[in-house]
């Protein structure tokens, strides 16, 4: 078998979109002339639309773990048509990384090891004709994936280029009580917080937990829904390995009226913990 023909079968090649089932067939409609439609796996196409550090997030959480080698799209990009670049991205572990350099990718480029990048140039010689100039998901990003798949350097696709740095909210931690923020709603309405599972001790079983201007609630905290009960607020470990707020069987999103961005606050100190499980 050519080597050429080894890598189109090999190389997995990953999509993650705000643009929905129907745009997103586009760009395999591109991707499928160099690589084996068995090799796209559909990451997530219902991303929150523009919402750049939420996908940012989501992209590292669902792409870290894929094996060395794979190509990663990521189309979140209110900019397109404007001034921001098209990127390629080249990591320590031979992963590449292509879409709009508003800072979608760096997150996941800073986990993987990031190498180094290039602007993408013009779509000319990628396979593909630009139909216009809202649609780059299709135009550019997916024809440099799929030249990528085929064999073609990183280097080949473009100058050299400093991508743009985007640092995910980072929570602050003391001994007794934490900051954070709400970094993702599920389709649950579970919200997911920046503070690690193992910020509160294992011993705490309960904590007052302030979200954006509300009042601080008592909050019990549960090691799964079904333990939390029907109806009841708590605080459980995501598998995010990230505190998340939840309600079983409801959506804390709607109780708490938080949303991404809104600041939560858990303070465990002993006066508001002590004698009670």
């Amino acid at each position: 078998m050519a080597r050429s023909a080894r890598r189109r079968r090999d190389r997995l090649v990953t999509l993650a979109s705000d643009i929905g089932a129907a745009y997103a067939a586009q760009m395999k409609a591109v991707l499928i002339r160099s690589v084996d439609p068995g090799r796209i796996v559909d990451l997530s196409h219902d991303l929150r639309p523009h919402a750049v550090v939420e996908a940012a997030f989501l992209v590292r959480a669902m792409a870290e773990r894929f094996p060395p080698g794979t190509i990663h799209v990521v189309v979140v990009d209110p900019g397109v048509g404007g001034r921001r670049a098209g990127l390629a991205i080249e990591c320590a572990d031979g992963s590449l990384l292509v879409g709009p350099d508003n800072g979608v990718l760096w997150p996941l480029a800073e986990a993987l090891g990031f190498r180094r990048a290039v602007r993408l140039a013009p779509v000319s010689g990628l396979g593909a004709a630009r139909a216009g100039t809202t649609f780059d998901g299709r135009d550019l990003f997916a024809p440099a994936a799929a030249a990528l798949a085929a064999g073609r350097r990183i280097t080949a696709l473009g100058p050299p280029q400093s991508p743009e740095v985007l640092r995910l909210p980072t929570p602050t931690l003391r001994p007794d009580t934490a900051t954070g923020e709400i970094v993702h709603i599920d389709r649950f309405g579970n919200l997911i917080t920046n503070l690690p599972s193992d910020t509160v001790p294992a011993e705490v079983h309960r904590m007052l937990v302030r979200v954006g201007r509300g009042r601080n609630r008592r909050l019990p905290r549960a090691t799964s829904y079904e333990a939390l009960g029907p109806g009841r607020l708590g605080v459980i470990g995501s598998s995010f390995g990230l505190l998340e707020l939840s309600v079983s069987h409801g959506r804390a999103e709607e109780r708490l009226g938080a949303r991404v961005g809104t600041p939560v606050r858990i303070d465990w100190r002993r006066r508001h913990t002590a004698g009670e499980r």
